[in-house]
């Protein structure tokens, strides 16, 4: 074991964590603040504490499939640790050299696109194509993340649509009503993110503690220590950042009243905990944008602003093959720089 590798790994895995939380810690309160039904620092208060007891109540089933259905356990037991240390920190980094800039420039992207996308190409660049469980992905991994945006979008339609129904067209008279029953949808929004997001994270340290000498080799396992790390480190991200995101969901896309926020959320919130229970890695950005836009078209098509949903659809299909080159690119470099004996020391005695 290579103890300083070791620890930039895990390092790398958390400070994703962190800045998942900023990036798309701003989609769990963005609709709630922009409808005006709560201050911004009520409701970070409140998916704060959603977010920390998430990942504690719901289980581990996202942490396990992103553990074990990404690249192939057999491939990774065959890798030095110092390797597979460098191949976990190139996915990572990976993911957040996309998440950084395009939290700067607003604009909502999936995290889980960009980790899978990182893990994905420093694994081929690593292993070889062949180590990668397409199988697994393409039905644990890839349906949920191609799908649960339509469902969000139906979902957000289907809600709004119901609510309009039953309350015809008077639900500004009862804007009150909607603005207080946002109180416990976006807590438990916020703990259906802070599940599926921070066990991400906790996938991939339990990749690199799998094996580790002197651990359980092979067998995944998730010690508390990594929940409760994973978790601090994405509430931590919530409560620095987010506010570029906010702006983009909560007013870049439709006009947001509070019933509006409230069918948002309650669809985003059904598509996420569903996902989090059965082990579904979603993107929460992209259902809450999605339901956004579901509830919009519910109104009418034209209230939809198409050209900024446009956008983040732009956005969402580059993350992963962006990530994946990111990562690819970035374990290929130090590939080289390794092959050589001399730089691998000069490099392995500066940790």
């Amino acid at each position: 074991m290579d103890p300083a590798l070791f620890d930039i790994c895990i390092g790398l895995t958390l400070c994703f964590a962190f800045v998942n939380g900023v990036h798309d810690g701003g989609n769990v309160i963005a609709t709630i603040v922009c409808s005006r039904s709560m201050s911004p620092y009520r409701a970070l208060f409140l998916a704060a504490i959603g977010e920390f007891l998430g990942p504690l109540l719901l289980g581990t089933a996202v942490a396990h499939t992103m553990s074990t259905s990404i690249l192939k356990p057999e491939a990774l037991g065959l890798l030095k640790p110092a390797t597979l240390y460098i191949m976990i920190s190139c996915g990572v980094g990976g993911a957040i050299a996309w998440k950084l800039p395009t939290w700067f420039l607003g604009l909502p992207s999936s995290g889980s696109h960009a980790l899978i996308g990182g893990l994905v190409g420093a694994g081929a660049v690593a292993m070889g194509y062949e180590s990668i469980s397409i199988q697994k992905v393409l039905v644990s991994v890839v349906v949920p993340l191609l799908f649960s945006p339509i469902v969000g979008i139906l979902l957000g339609f289907l809600v709004f649509g119901i609510i309009r129904s039953l309350f015809g067209r008077s639900h500004r008279g009862i804007g009150r009503v909607f603005a207080t029953l946002q109180k416990p949808t976006v807590l438990f929004l916020a703990a259906s993110h802070g599940s599926n997001d921070a066990q991400k994270s906790m996938g991939v340290i339990a990749i690199a503690l799998a094996f580790t000498p002197g651990e359980s080799y092979g067998e995944f396992h998730l010690p508390y220590w990594v929940i409760l790390s994973c978790t601090s480190a994405l509430v931590m991200g919530l409560l620095l950042g987010g506010w570029r995101i906010v702006k983009t969901v909560g007013l870049g896309i439709c006009r947001m009243e509070p019933v509006h926020s409230f069918a948002s959320q309650l669809a985003s919130t059904l598509v996420v905990m569903v996902a989090s229970l059965t082990g579904g890695p979603v993107s929460t950005t992209q259902i809450v944008a999605s339901s956004v836009m579901g509830v919009g078209a519910s109104r009418r098509l034209s209230g939809v602003k198409w050209s900024a949903a446009t956008n983040i659809a732009y956005a969402w299909l580059l993350t992963f093959p962006v990530s994946a080159g990111i990562g690819a690119g970035l374990f290929w470099i130090f590939k080289r720089l390794l092959s050589s004996g001399e730089v691998a020391h000069g490099i392995l005695e500066t940790f």
